[in-house]
């Protein structure tokens, strides 16, 4: 399988993870431990069980969708504003179904964010390879913005081929 074969495959199962957590939250009972840390626990071996995913895919996309989240949840909570300020993106241009999901997830996590708050802090880079959301994304290196309609792996830049990335949200838009 080519590479792009396999980011194509990648970016299909992050948005079914995505899919299948909103499916997943609010089904448990138990408080135990965060609803969408169930929900991406569970994704991440039903996409295993299936086959769509090897252990360690499902664990690096599993890693990827919580720090989507994490990100969205913390702005969300943090600025009150809607979640397009944080995707930078028309919400027309964004697939209706992943955007849905997202979104519901995204503000479930809103509510669990105080338990996730250190591990955030940590997962405010991405790189090159990675498997990311919805949204706008700079270089760190030279300020290069790139636009995400759907889910992708992240191309190095574009304009100086670095391979860290900031996601940009509508609050930190320059001129």
């Amino acid at each position: 399988m080519d590479t792009q074969d396999k980011d194509a495959r990648l970016a299909r199962a992050y948005h079914k993870m995505v899919s299948r957590v909103r499916s997943l939250v609010g089904e448990e009972e138990s408080k135990d431990e965060p609803e969408v840390s169930k929900g991406i626990e569970a994704a991440k071996q039903k996409a295993v069980e299936t086959g769509e995913l090897s252990q360690e895919e499902a664990d690096r996309l599993g890693e990827y969708l919580r720090r989507d989240l994490e990100d969205a949840a913390r702005y969300l909570s943090d600025t009150g504003k809607a979640l397009s300020d944080w995707l930078m993106l028309d919400l027309e241009l964004i697939e209706e179904q992943l955007l849905d999901a997202f979104s519901q997830v995204a503000d479930k996590t809103r509510f669990e964010l105080a338990l996730w708050a250190e591990q955030a802090r940590h997962a405010q880079d991405y790189q090159t390879g990675e498997i990311i959301g919805i949204g706008t994304f700079a270089c760190l290196h030279c300020g290069e913005r790139l636009h995400f309609h759907q889910a992708s792996p992240l191309p190095p830049c574009p304009k100086c081929h670095h391979t860290l990335f900031q996601r940009l949200k509508r609050s930190e838009e320059r001129s």
